[in-house]
């Protein structure tokens, strides 16, 4: 059942001109509950089979919300509402499809049908609260009687860990001594939840990348840039005034940063100087992020301002780009299912290293968060391995942000080192295959 509900392999699509979400927010919302729906009725109940759990409690505040409680809401929940207590109780052998399990609200609505909304039935017109609030709780755990109960606490995943203290503490008191013994951590559950995607989300992220790209080609281009006049600081805001006209959000604030001839650093992505003026030269590289109906994309690109006379990209920078192409295709061809992380990352240095490219790889799952959940490949100064983190195993079903730095000596340079900083969007098929959402960047962007 979990393989049927996973994403079908990814279609390229020839990139066009960057246009808003063509969809009302009302329309957008139905596609996000279907989604949602999808997620409940067929990812969710696989995924307690697969991980043992008869139970699965997700409790949270307002403003205090656990990081999988966005994931388990229709759009038009922004917030928990007061206290919010999910409870998701497998039925056992003999149910199939989404009645395997029960999705009960104790706090909060039913999200569109979503959820049994459970009240108390001794005051049934009054919202539950305070003390009550978890005595229903008791009630309802003791009437299910569940062989475990798993919460969302964990020492390595902080998708996993948003069951405060507070809760905690509120939890163990309302269930009981004999309920709080059958506690369990849901650290797979809930990461792998959040992880997996549905195949109704390709197209709009498919669009969402389309925009992302286009929008980086118009700032790396004469429409935003002119040479010794524009600063860094002046495409990024453009970017972000963009991104805001269109109707999109951002995760993160944008960056642009120069490499130039005699300079000795590449990108420095702890110390990211602003107001630095592009010159003709210029080696442009930026990280750019847009976000829309709850999904994020992550974007790395390099542009080029040619020099007075030139016409195309010198060959050694042309070269260095090809070298970071090869990381990525390394990279791409070892993301499998079934890898871990580190397993990727050690199998793709070691490509590199016989190929003679000086790299470094720090890729990762993106979707429901830019920094999604799911195996770590590397981290940018971390090329041992994560542990932990890393140590997780690929999905069917999932995507990716193949992101990583490949650094070449520029003849034209004086052999100088020029590191190309690139990130592209993957998707893996429910049947094992990684493919690019969109083409990925094989030619500079070209400021003339």
């Amino acid at each position: 059942m979990l393989k049927k509900s996973l994403l079908a392999v990814a279609l390229v699509l020839t990139a066009q001109a960057a246009t808003p979400l063509p969809k009302s927010l009302r329309e957008q919302e139905q596609i996000q509950q279907e989604w949602l729906k999808a997620r409940l009725d067929q990812v969710l109940p696989a995924l307690m089979e697969k991980h043992g759990v008869a139970m699965w409690i997700v409790a949270c505040r307002e403003y205090a919300e656990d990081p999988a409680f966005f994931s388990l809401v229709s759009p038009t929940v922004f917030a928990a509402r007061r206290t919010t207590i999910y409870v998701f109780n497998g039925l056992g052998p003999g149910k199939t499809g989404p009645e395997r399990i029960e999705r009960l609200a104790l706090g909060g609505d039913s999200n569109g049908g979503l959820y049994t909304v459970y009240r108390d039935p001794d005051t049934p017109t009054h919202e539950i609260y305070g003390a009550s609030q978890w005595q229903l709780l008791r009630k309802l755990v003791d009437s299910r009687n569940p062989k475990n109960i798993a919460v969302d606490i964990s020492d390595t995943h902080a998708f996993s860990d948003g069951l405060t203290v507070g809760m905690q503490q509120q939890l163990l008191t309302g269930l009981g001594p004999d309920n709080s013994k059958k506690l369990v951590h849901a650290d797979e559950l809930a990461l792998e939840y959040q992880e997996l995607r549905v195949p109704g989300m390709l197209p709009t992220y498919k669009e969402m990348m389309r925009v992302a790209q286009t929008l980086i080609a118009r700032a790396f281009s004469n429409e935003v840039i002119v040479p010794g006049k524009t600063t860094d600081s002046d495409v990024v805001w453009w970017l972000r005034q963009q991104v805001n006209d269109m109707g999109y959000t951002t995760w993160f604030h944008p960056s642009v940063m120069v490499q130039r001839a005699g300079a000795k650093k590449g990108l420095d992505f702890l110390k990211k100087n602003n107001g630095i003026v592009i010159e003709r030269g210029d080696i442009l590289h930026t990280d750019f992020g847009i976000t829309a109906m709850r999904l994020n994309t992550d974007t790395q690109h390099m542009g080029y301002v040619l020099r007075k006379g030139e016409t195309d990209v010198p060959a050694g920078i042309r070269q260095a780009l090809e070298n970071g192409n090869a990381i990525q295709d390394i990279v791409l061809k070892n993301l499998r299912p079934g890898r871990t992380g580190n397993e990727i990352l050690a199998a793709s240095l070691a490509e590199a290293k016989t190929a003679g490219i000086k790299c470094s790889v720090y890729s990762h799952p993106i979707g429901d968060h830019g920094h999604a959940a799911g195996p770590l490949i590397g981290l940018w100064d971390r090329q041992q391995g994560v542990p932990g983190r890393g140590d997780v195993k690929v999905l069917p079903g999932t995507w990716f942000s193949i992101e990583l730095s490949a650094w070449t000596p520029v003849a034209e340079w004086n052999g100088q080192e020029v590191q190309m900083g690139l990130e592209e969007d993957a998707s893996v098929d429910r049947d094992g295959r990684a493919s690019w959402v969109m083409p990925r960047q094989a030619e500079f962007h070209l400021v003339r």
